[in-house]
């Protein structure tokens, strides 16, 4: 609980980094002042693209005491504001799984060598980043926490893969090997309240440890406090959630 003569302070700067294959992509980084230890996270933005919710969100994980990064994983695809770029990556049907994979692996490299950063590293995203972070978590199997929120197309009928998206997430369940915390809307159509519950039976088949919270009153995107998607009530009651399973398997 913050008391009001702590000290306190986060350095926040766009930096570079190596993702998939090598490549330099740029990431937006925030980390508490301090000698640490501190926890790390890699954030996955979501399909409107590297915004400034997600730089917000970078920072807002800094203030509670984790050394973050968040990748711009549509680097590739050129500057410009992040609603143009995103939607350029939307037409051209999404960014690739496996480079996708290679991107969160290098973030969660930098962040494991880093003095600062306590050795434990967990993974964050909603929309389209809460898929990549449920693949994450099962095929790079180098994170101690995954936070899915509202990860639409986990569960994928055969004729929705691509080459891009050859494997549905939920297919790799089984090789889960961290606790999850799943935050979801009743209203939301993507993922539906019957995606999450095939969703959440397969993680009970493979006895898998996860916690799902379901919020009624509340569609796809309901943290997004700069969208008419925004719930206050059950945006708070999430984020609490969020952040009590953090400290519990991280700190």
């Amino acid at each position: 609980m913050y008391q009001t003569n702590q000290y306190e302070g986060m350095i926040a700067e766009t930096i570079t980094m190596q993702g998939h294959k090598g490549d330099t992509i740029n990431a937006y980084s925030a980390r508490p002042l301090g000698a640490g230890p501190f926890p790390g996270m890699v954030l996955i933005h979501h399909a409107p693209g590297w915004d400034e919710w997600y730089r917000e969100c970078t920072r807002k994980f800094a203030h509670n005491g984790y050394v973050t990064i968040s990748p711009n994983l549509y680097c590739r695809d050129g500057h410009g504001t992040a609603e143009d770029v995103g939607a350029k990556v939307r037409a051209a049907g999404g960014v690739p799984d496996d480079q996708v994979l290679g991107d969160l692996d290098g973030a969660n490299k930098l962040l494991r060598s880093l003095p600062y950063v306590s050795g434990k590293v967990g993974v964050f995203g909603t929309c389209s980043g809460g898929r990549h972070g449920f693949l994450a978590a099962c095929r790079n199997k180098n994170y101690d926490a995954l936070v899915e929120c509202w990860g639409g197309n986990v569960v994928q009928k055969p004729e929705e893969l691509t080459p891009k998206r050859p494997v549905a997430p939920i297919d790799y369940t089984k090789d889960l090997p961290c606790p999850m915390i799943g935050i979801f809307g009743n209203d939301d159509k993507s993922p539906s309240p019957d995606q999450v519950n095939l969703h959440e039976a397969e993680l009970k088949k493979h006895g898998k440890n996860y916690v799902f919270h379901r919020y009624d009153g509340a569609g796809h995107g309901f943290f997004y406090y700069d969208r008419a998607a925004y719930r206050q009530e059950q945006a708070v009651d999430g984020w609490k959630k969020v952040l009590a399973f953090l400290e519990q398997n991280l700190k």
